[in-house]
C-alpha cells in the first residue's frame, strides 16, 4: 500500500538530501525523517532512462525534502 502526500504547496523548493541504491533504501530513510515531523517523498533517478522501452526499471533512488527542512533531516539522517 501507498501513500501519496502532497510534499510541496506553491512555492516550495524541493531538494536531494541522498541518493541511495534501492527504494526501499529510500523509504527506511523516508520512515526515519517522518517519525521526526519532517516531510519527505522518494522518486527514482533517470539513470535507467532509455532501458526496457524508455521505463525505467532499476537504478538508484533520491530522497527529497523541502529546502526549510533539509538541515534539520541531514541531523536525522546522520543519527540513523
Amino acid at each position: 500500500l501507498r501513500v501519496h502526500v502532497r510534499l510541496a504547496v506553491d512555492g516550495d523548493v524541493l531538494v536531494v538530501l541522498d541518493v541511495v541504491a534501492t527504494e526501499q533504501e529510500a523509504e527506511v530513510i523516508c520512515g526515519l525523517l517522518r517519525s521526526a515531523g519532517i516531510a519527505c517523498l522518494t522518486r527514482q533517478t533517470n539513470v535507467g532512462a532509455g532501458a526496457s522501452d524508455g521505463l525505467t526499471v532499476a537504478g538508484p533512488y533520491e530522497v527529497v525534502v523541502r529546502a526549510e527542512d533539509l538541515e534539520a533531516a541531514r541531523e536525522v539522517a546522520r543519527g540513523a
